[in-house]
């Protein structure tokens, strides 16, 4: 069991003494967090689950699809290449982002989490920021379906391995699609 963090408890106090608006937030982050994690756990599925968000680490499967695009469809090579500089913006645009907010991750000793992180810092998501700039950057050059799917369960697979709360996801979402515009 993880040892509890000072500074994750101190940054849900925040926000619960933040207003209505902040308190309503992080009661429902928290419900939320609990459902998605007490949810069934197998060690097979928690293995994969964990593989998959990986591969979302610093925004590394979306740039390698953007390379692999530029590289294979020459006739959209630059329509590729600038979708592919939008998944790097958001990516480090999140980077600097989070440095400001400095929100820790979520610690419930009841639910350690399920993976280790690169930071403490978990506002906004770089998994879902990145995911769904790629989505929206992407998705004028391949099927968006296919895109958007993954994009949420990148997203999803953070909550559920305990090193996000849903708002951290949620933001990331929104502003990953902003940037991700930028790209297309």
């Amino acid at each position: 069991m993880p040892t509890p963090d000072p500074g994750a408890r101190r940054s849900l106090r925040r926000r619960l003494a933040g207003g209505p608006v902040a308190r309503a937030v992080a009661r429902a982050d928290v419900r939320l967090y609990r459902l998605v994690r007490s949810t069934a756990r197998p060690q097979p599925v928690v293995r994969w689950v964990r593989r998959f968000s990986k591969t979302g680490e610093h925004a590394a499967v979306w740039l390698c699809l953007g390379a692999a695009g530029a590289g294979l469809d020459a006739p959209r090579r630059e329509r590729w290449l600038r979708a592919t500089e939008a998944v790097a913006a958001a990516y480090l645009l999140n980077t600097a982002f989070k440095t400001v907010f400095r929100r820790r991750r979520p610690v419930l000793e009841d639910l350690p989490a399920l993976i280790a992180t690169p930071t403490a810092l978990s506002f906004p998501s770089a998994h879902a920021t990145s995911s769904f700039a790629a989505a929206r950057a992407f998705s004028a050059l391949a099927p968006a379906g296919p895109l958007y799917s993954v994009a949420g369960a990148m997203a999803l697979s953070r909550v559920y391995l305990g090193v996000h709360f849903p708002s951290d996801i949620a933001v990331g979402a929104a502003l990953g699609t902003v940037i991700g515009s930028r790209g297309r």
